[in-house]
């Protein structure tokens, strides 16, 4: 979702997903509701975060907590590493209204806070 989000902001920037665990594809219920904002995931994927780890990047960013502590070390030159954290809707319990309010609720805190990162970090002024 958060890869979704930057780059609606900005169709310029090059946006990467990576995962420590990664899926063979991304949630349908995170398809679902980033396609209520108009933007559409469904072809997105995320790779495993060791295809990225000699790469250069301006940002790396952490989204899950247990990313954060499970995410290795990157051995190319990242300018800026980040934690934003949420909870993983993927592992909500309950029925099916409950889980999916719970990732529009996700969805929503990503939206807010990586919009504030991209007006302050990446917005040309």
């Amino acid at each position: 979702m958060a890869q979704g989000f930057l780059q609606s902001f900005d169709k310029n920037l090059e946006v990467h997903s990576a995962g420590t665990f990664p899926g063979s594809r991304v949630n349908p219920r995170a398809i679902e509701v980033m396609a209520e904002t108009g933007i559409d995931i469904s072809d997105h994927f995320t790779k495993p975060v060791d295809d990225y780890l000699d790469e250069e990047w301006d940002y790396v960013i952490t989204v899950c907590d247990s990313a954060k502590v499970n995410c290795p070390v990157f051995t190319g030159k990242v300018a800026n590493r980040l934690h934003i954290g949420f909870d993983d809707p993927s592992f909500t319990v309950g029925t099916d209204d409950f889980i999916m309010e719970e990732f529009r609720r996700i969805r929503d805190l990503i939206r807010e806070e990586f919009r504030n990162f991209y007006i302050k970090n990446l917005r040309k002024s």
